[in-house]
Parts: structure tokens; C-alpha cells; sequence
């Protein structure tokens, strides 16, 4: 039985040969572990690009009339590639459990007796099979469009111009149909969790604390992670267990989305409300920036409380119900905004304060938050009155700060854990240190920057399609497997995968935990009396207690 001639233009040797060796590629070692029907459908994707992308240049060869294989020549060449496919698909999924395993050791997690190969192989070419079917679809929509053009414009045209329309009539499809309503559906979800009133949670009755019947901001709009955060603040007596000092309950401020109607509304009732609750006569002063549903990272906070004694007054403001990477790429602009409204308000009112009874100020942000924290940040404006300092944890890749450090780096340390400078401003650290080395004494101003080195969300890149990312390069971070190796597009695909799963292991990727923090804030704090008998006490109080999310 012979194909259609429109479906054997499709079939290609070499297209085939390239889908499998992506297909194989895309199990080889990355940041994060994987599950099989994620390792089935990555396979499907970056095999079906690399598919596509072949028939692309096929297709640029035939217009250059370039000369191609007749009769004998093509069909041994079918039978070779044929054989050439079916060998890297064995190979490649005989040694998908060892290369899995490879990412688990670098992350401290157990080795798997299998892979799965089997599931993957075959769902892998189920999804594939579809993906190969989309594109057909949009090559017949593209074929029948050319033909009516082909009646008013010269025929090179036409073509252009029917890849141009089909390729914006799927986008619109897409972007219209799917992702908008998708994203609405998301946001009508992540609202309805955020307006549940947790039973578990009482509302504080103390007047110092936010969503008290004493306070300006309602319990029930603060949203659940606000409530969460408020309502689990260390006591006085839990802080007692490692503080031998006056100790005080530590003040929470914390606004919901729903409290006011603009971020500039919102930053305002944050500044009333810390004002009201005394946070401006503490010893220290964080401005928050929560990621995406306004979650607040106990140990980031808890930590830094326990630290000075509960002498902390921490102000946030949530700006999104969705997700980090949902909010980023529906409304990308909420972030910065709330940011940007929070820090001024804070620190306008800070400055009026007298210079000898005000608190020191930081900021916080972590993972999306650090990315909005950096792009606010005035930097210039405040050389004249400086805040203390900075602790920003898990920044995304294209943050502010973090890719200055990054790509300006000194020459003889690494990008996944870099030097800046003289170390006076800027030092960066991961779970196996950093803050220790040949640098200048701290200056006015100390900012910290924790990144775990296997973090996708840190380390992903766009250009990692066309050339082997920085932090690929030996010696690698301690966390980096030293058989993950670099192929094109396809390392891109596997990172930006891994960052979806990011949150899966403590201590790795993007879940940041309190012992870490610890020495974070010591660095950017720095308490009075600090040791490293204290630090070690500190962290054995936070690793009795586990990790948290």
C-alpha cells in the first residue's frame, strides 16, 4: 500500500536519525530527577523539534536545488538510518536508569533499580506521534493557503506568505483559546485557596499582631499564606530555647491582595499597619518580597527572629494569587509594581526617622520576589541614606543583581558560585559556603545572594541552546553531576523542564532551607556576639524541626 505523497514527503531518514538521538539525549543527566511519564514526554518534545527542524532544512536544501539521493542510493540510506535509529534508542534506554541515577546521587537521593524504559519508550512515541500530527495538520493548513495565493501573488511569495499566516493563525489559536482561558481558570482556582479560612489557624488576639480585631488589615483578606505567616511566627518562649537575651514577640505585617484595591493602597496600609504595631522602634527592619500566592518562607524568617531575639519587625505585601511562573507570564508587571510601592513607602518613612533610633533596614526577596526586590531596588537613591543590607535567595536567572554578578564576575571563580569585586558588597553562597575567602571587610552595605549551584531557576539560560552554559564548566558545583553533558536545544528543554520540579528535593534545586539562611543573615546582619558555637545551635534547632514549604 503506498503512502500519500503528502505524508512520504514527511517521512525522512535523517529527520529520523536526528528525533532519536534527542530522544536519547533528553534522558541523559540534568539538575533535577524525573519521573517516567516526564521523562516520556520531554523525549517526545525536543524528538519531535528536532524532527521538525531537519524537515526544515530539508526543505531549504530542495530550494537551493541542491542534489539529494536517487532510487538505490535513498532506500539503502533508509535501511541504514533505520538501523542507525533503532540502535540509539536501545542504547539510550539502557542506560537511562544509570543516567537518572546520576542526578540522584548528585542530590543526595537514593538510586532507582529502573527507569522505566519500556513506559518511556512507548509513551514517548505516543506523544511524539501527536506532536507529529499537529505539525502535519499546520503543513496541510499551509499547502491550501498557498494554492489560493498562489492565484494573486507569484508562488515564492504565496509560500512565505501562508508560513506566515499559519504560524500566527496556531499562535492565535493558542494564546486566545488555551492559555487565556487556561490562565483564567488558574486565577479563579488560586483565588478560591487563597479566600479559604484555614480552621486550624486561629486569628491572633494580640493587638500587635496583623488581622487582629485591633488591626487596620482583616483577617480574612490577608489571604492564607498571610495568615500562615502571621499566625506561626516564633513565640516567645520557642525563641527562648536559643535566645538567653530580652526577648521580644517578633511583629509580622502582612498585606493581603484583597485589602486594597492598588499596590500603592496597599503599600500604604503595610506602612500604617507597621507603624501602628511599633515596627519602626525595633532593632531590625525586613522588607519582604514574597513569589508568586505571597508565600513567606519560614525559614528565612523564623530564622532571622530567633537570630536577634525577636527584636524583627518583617512587612509583605502579596501581589498575586497564582503561582510564581504563572504570575510572570500573565501579569509579569504586578510584581515589580508592588515591589517598587512597598520599598518607597518603607524607606521614605525611614528616612525621616532619626539616624540613632531607627531600625536597620533590609529587604528579602526569594525566587520570583528576589527578581521583583532587585528590579525595584533604587540603587543610586539610596547612596545618599543606605539601607544595612540584602539577602536574596533562588534569583531567577534574569534578575537585576544576580546576572550583573554573574556575568561580571571575577575571572577565577566559578558562575554557578561567583566572586564580585572585592567581596565588600556582594558575596555569594550556596549549601557548602561561599561567604568565607579572600575579601575585603564588609562595607556600609552587605548583600548575599544564596544559590543553590543545581538550581534551574538560577542556572537556566537561553543561549545553553546554542552553547555550553558557564556553570557547565569544571569545576563544577558540588550538586552538578559531572556526567551531565551539553547537547543543542536540548539542554535548554531539559532545564527549563527541571525548573517545574525545582521544589522537589530540601537543600537542592530551588527548595532553600532554615541552616542555610543561618549563615545568610549571620553575613548580612550581623548580630551582636555571633559565634559559630551559636550557628551551630541554631541550625541543630532547625534541622530537629525539617523543612518546610
Amino acid at each position: 500500500m503506498k503512502l500519500p505523497e503528502a505524508i512520504k514527503d514527511n517521512l525522512s531518514p535523517i529527520s529520523l536519525i536526528v528525533a532519536v538521538s534527542f530522544f536519547g539525549a533528553a534522558l541523559t543527566p540534568s539538575l533535577m530527577p524525573r519521573e517516567p511519564i516526564i521523562q516520556a514526554s520531554l523525549c517526545a518534545v525536543v524528538a519531535s523539534l528536532g524532527y521538525e527542524a531537519t524537515l526544515l532544512a530539508r526543505a531549504l536544501w530542495r530550494y537551493l536545488e541542491l542534489p539529494e539521493l536517487k532510487d538505490r542510493a535513498r532506500r539503502l540510506w533508509v535501511v541504514v538510518a533505520l538501523v542507525i535509529s533503532v540502535a540509539i534508542i536501545i542504547y539510550s534506554l539502557s542506560k537511562a536508569a544509570s543516567w537518572q541515577n546520576a542526578t540522584r546521587a548528585a542530590v543526595d537521593l537514593p538510586p532507582l533499580e529502573t527507569a522505566a524504559p519500556f513506559f518511556i519508550f512507548f509513551v514517548g512515541t505516543f506523544f511524539g506521534l501527536l506532536l507529529w500530527s499537529v505539525f502535519r495538520l499546520a503543513g496541510l493548513a499551509r499547502r491550501l493557503l498557498s494554492a489560493q495565493l498562489d492565484r494573486f501573488v507569484p508562488r515564492r511569495i504565496g509560500i512565505v506568505l501562508s508560513v506566515t499566516l499559519v504560524a500566527w493563525l496556531f499562535w492565535a489559536l493558542i494564546d486566545g483559546a488555551l492559555v487565556r482561558n487556561l490562565f483564567r481558570a488558574a486565577d479563579t482556582s488560586f483565588l478560591a485557596a487563597d479566600m479559604l479560612v484555614e480552621p486550624d489557624i486561629a486569628q491572633p488576639m494580640s493587638p500587635v499582631k496583623s488581622g487582629s480585631p485591633n488591626s487596620l488589615i482583616r483577617w480574612d483578606e490577608m489571604g492564607r499564606r498571610g495568615r500562615q505567616y502571621v499566625a506561626n511566627a516564633p513565640t516567645k518562649e520557642e525563641i527562648a530555647e536559643f535566645y538567653s537575651g530580652q526577648i521580644l514577640e517578633p511583629v509580622r505585617v502582612y498585606v493581603g491582595r484583597r485589602s486594597a484595591e492598588t499596590a500603592k493602597e496597599r503599600a500604604n496600609l503595610a506602612l500604617r499597619e507597621l507603624i501602628r504595631v511599633g515596627g519602626f522602634e525595633r532593632k531590625a527592619l525586613v522588607v519582604g518580597v514574597p513569589p508568586g500566592t505571597g508565600w513567606m518562607d519560614p525559614g528565612a524568617h523564623d530564622t532571622l527572629d530567633f537570630m536577634l531575639g525577636g527584636n524583627v519587625a518583617t512587612v509583605a505585601v502579596q501581589y498575586s494569587y497564582l503561582t510564581s511562573f504563572l504570575s510572570l507570564l500573565a501579569n509579569p508587571e504586578y510584581g515589580t509594581e508592588q515591589a517598587a510601592a512597598l520599598f518607597n513607602a518603607i524607606y521614605d518613612y525611614w528616612t525621616l526617622l532619626p539616624k540613632d533610633k531607627r531600625p536597620d533596614f533590609y529587604v528579602f526577596g526569594i525566587s520570583q520576589g528576589a527578581f521583583n526586590s532587585q528590579a525595584t531596588l533604587p540603587l543610586f537613591d539610596l547612596l545618599g541614606d543606605p539601607i544595612q543590607g540584602a539577602l536574596w535567595t533562588g534569583s531567577p536567572f534574569f534578575s537585576r543583581y544576580w546576572a550583573e554578578v554573574r556575568n561580571n564576575r571575577n575571572e577565577d571563580s566559578p558562575a554557578w558560585r561567583p566572586t564580585f569585586g572585592n567581596g565588600s558588597l556582594v558575596r555569594v553562597m550556596d549549601q557548602y559556603g561561599g561567604l568565607d575567602g579572600n575579601f575585603t571587610e564588609w562595607g556600609p552595605i552587605r548583600a548575599v545572594f544564596l544559590n543553590y549551584g543545581s538550581d534551574p531557576i538560577v542556572n537556566f539560560t537561553y543561549d545553553s541552546a546554542i552553547r555550553p552554559p558557564a556553570w557547565l564548566n569544571e569545576p563544577r558545583a558540588p550538586d552538578v553531576s559531572d556526567k551531565l553533558s551539553w547537547f543543542p536545544v536540548v539542554t535548554m528543554l531539559q532545564i527549563a523542564l527541571d525548573s517545574l520540579f525545582a521544589l522537589d528535593v530540601p537543600r537542592f534545586g530551588h527548595y532553600y532551607i532554615a541552616p542555610d539562611y543561618i549563615d545568610a543573615w549571620a553575613a548580612v546582619a550581623e548580630p551582636e556576639g555571633w559565634t559559630d558555637e551559636k550557628a551551630r545551635q541554631l541550625k541543630a534547632i532547625f534541622e530537629k524541626r525539617g523543612p518546610s514549604m
